[in-house]
């Protein structure tokens, strides 16, 4: 136990419903949407996490001596590295051919989500006290007794994975595209801030993805109707279709979290007349707009950008949030604004061969991925005097 754990009691939970949404969410706090016990119990209830598709919740809970929940953590067993976006395929697979068992394995994580925010959730008053440190242990201790191959914490913040290579775990970082408000007061605000060259071509974007017949609206909360979502989820297996990838996410979802997070929920559509025929999905937090999935049923040309970059730099504009974060993949983002950001995340590998091979390719990974980071920055489009 570390030190500041005497007290304390570590609990696995076989579901979000088997913690309360009020003791949860005051560990999660309000900044990430998607660590909140509406947005997890979605997941769960809609059946895209759930044990028929390999995500097997089995949560983490810290109780103090008079039976308060101090900490938390996002945890399922997994049968397979699908929905995840830190990509294990290899190690899997090199374990197997050594002759090793990869699966099951544990996942800290948001299921079919790669957003970066807390994992290790702790209520604020119990931050200074061992409760992070007892989830780490914990997971590892799962492991262990499971005789598991693995445990892994992705999309975590740069203090957790700092916390977690202290217990032993490895670190790996990872690169996704965000946009950040410097202050602006419009669009055009921002775009001062670029090169000439730039701000030409996406004011060209903008014209173009706008002149094409389709009305682009954004809908918060209760403005997005049942119709919305079922074209949206039609477009959503449409990507899916074409990126030859799996469809995590069942209709139900959708409504579901139209329903449960409420006005956290944004939907930028495109309409042609009553006919919806794009949608790009956000959710807001208490700084930050995450853009999530996106799908159309028209070829407009620019209005992939116009809706998922330019729209949400709108918006964030607007409600005065500080990022814009766009995902992971895509370097075209870098011209349009979003800089590339590293993401962490933490790995225990129970056995030693195994651990040592992964260790030695992180700390390869690594170097390059802080090249490539430092490279997409300095290729972003913004005035050398501004930038």
């Amino acid at each position: 136990m570390p030190d500041g754990s005497e007290g304390l009691v570590l609990l696995r939970v076989p579901g979000i419903a088997g913690i309360a949404a009020d003791d949860w969410d005051a560990c999660a706090g309000a900044d990430n949407p998607f660590v909140s016990h509406a947005f997890l119990r979605v997941m769960e209830e809609s059946g895209a996490a759930s044990p028929e598709s390999g995500w097997v919740p089995c949560h983490l809970a810290v109780k103090d001596g008079a039976g308060r929940v101090l900490g938390v953590a996002p945890l399922y067993a997994k049968t397979h590295s699908f929905g995840e976006y830190v990509f294990d395929w290899g190690w899997a697979d090199a374990w197997h051919r050594a002759g090793g068992r990869y699966y099951p394995k544990l996942q800290c994580a948001v299921p079919f989500t790669p957003v970066p925010g807390p994992r290790l959730l702790v209520r604020p008053e119990a931050r200074e006290t061992a409760v992070a440190a007892l989830l780490g242990m914990g997971m590892a201790q799962l492991v262990s007794e499971a005789k598991w191959s693995s445990a892994h914490v992705t999309f975590c913040s740069r203090q957790e994975a700092d916390l977690l290579a202290r217990q032993g775990w490895l670190m790996r970082i990872g690169e996704q595209y965000h946009w950040h408000n410097r202050g602006y007061a419009s669009f055009a605000d921002f775009l001062a801030t670029l090169s000439s060259r730039k701000r030409k071509t996406i004011r060209k974007e903008r014209e173009r993805a706008n002149d094409q017949g389709l009305a682009i609206r954004t809908l918060v909360g209760d403005e997005i109707k049942a119709r919305h979502w079922d074209a949206f989820h039609r477009f959503y297996l449409d990507t899916v279709d074409r990126k030859l990838a799996q469809a995590y996410l069942p209709r139900g979802f959708f409504h579901q979290l139209g329903a449960a997070l409420g006005d956290t929920v944004v939907l930028i559509v495109a309409e042609d007349g009553p006919r919806m025929v794009a949608g790009a999905l956000n959710l807001v937090g208490r700084d930050a707009l995450f853009g999530r999935n996106w799908g159309a049923e028209v070829d407009a040309p620019f209005l992939h950008f116009e809706m998922c970059y330019y729209r949400a730099i709108d918006f964030a504009i607007a409600n005065r949030l500080e990022r814009v974060e766009a995902g992971a993949q895509g370097e075209h983002k870098i011209s349009r604004g979003y800089l590339p950001v590293p993401t962490y995340s933490a790995h225990w590998i129970r056995e030693a061969p195994l651990r040592d091979a992964v260790a030695d390719f992180l700390a390869h990974e690594r170097r390059l991925m802080a090249v490539e980071i430092a490279e997409g920055q300095r290729l972003g489009p913004y005035r050398h005097d501004r930038a």
